[in-house]
């Protein structure tokens, strides 16, 4: 067991200073050259592993520039070479770069009315436990946009529970969508609520919540922002 600080001090205080000194030249003698070995190790160990930190960082790097250019393709048009540069990088091992080729590959699906492959895509993302959960729930929301009109009401409630709720980054899109299956639902108080939610939620883009106004008001929600106290 390794002493303590203190103990460390006072034991230093009870050994002879001559005894401590030909102790440490005995262990110098005997020794000295696996201590020296053993130092050269660790600094070459430190070395590798700063190494290997500073290769993972460069493919980092270098695989997010792969992806920035392959969707600029993508964008350009030239779908075919940036589809074939997203591929490539399904299988990194940099979360953040294989979950977004993977959600590239689902819209690329989508945008040639592959619904079916789309939707497919999508969940095979969200249900990946190796991925962080922000992609997870991005690709939750955006399977079921996809799947929206095969799904029944309370599917899609039960399967954006949590999403929809305050304080999560995808109440806009989860919301709409919940509040939507309520009504299919006839159950009008809580699509009010949802839609009126939407409404007084900070960070939900501006249409959305235009729209989630009107919708809470024709259900006889009032989801206009609470006005600002006047000052005294």
């Amino acid at each position: 067991m390794a002493l303590t600080p203190q103990n460390n001090e006072a034991f230093i205080r009870e050994v002879d200073e001559e005894l401590r000194r030909e102790q440490m030249s005995n262990i110098g003698r005997r020794y000295g050259l696996l201590i020296i070995a053993a130092i050269l190790l660790a600094l070459a160990a430190f070395g590798g592993w700063t190494w290997w930190q500073h290769r993972q960082n460069a493919i980092a790097g270098e695989q997010g520039q792969q992806l920035a250019t392959a969707l600029d393709d993508i964008q350009q048009g030239r779908s075919t070479q940036g589809s074939a540069i997203v591929a490539g990088l399904t299988t990194s091992d940099k979360d953040a770069v294989r979950a977004t080729a993977l959600l590239t590959q689902a819209d690329l699906l989508l945008s040639k009315n592959d619904v079916k492959g789309a939707a497919a895509a999508f969940g095979k993302v969200a249900a990946d436990e190796t991925l962080a959960q922000p992609f997870r729930d991005l690709a939750l929301v955006r399977q079921t946009s996809v799947e929206y009109d095969t799904l029944a009401p309370q599917q899609v409630i039960d399967r954006l529970r949590g999403l929809a709720d305050k304080g999560s980054p995808w109440l806009g899109s989860a919301g709409e969508m919940v509040a939507i299956a309520y009504l299919r639902q006839n159950k009008l108080q809580q699509a009010g609520q949802t839609f009126a939610l939407i409404a007084q939620t900070d960070g939900v883009p501006e249409s959305l919540r235009a729209r989630a106004v009107q919708m809470a008001g024709s259900l006889g929600v009032d989801a206009a922002p609470a006005a600002p106290a006047a000052a005294q």
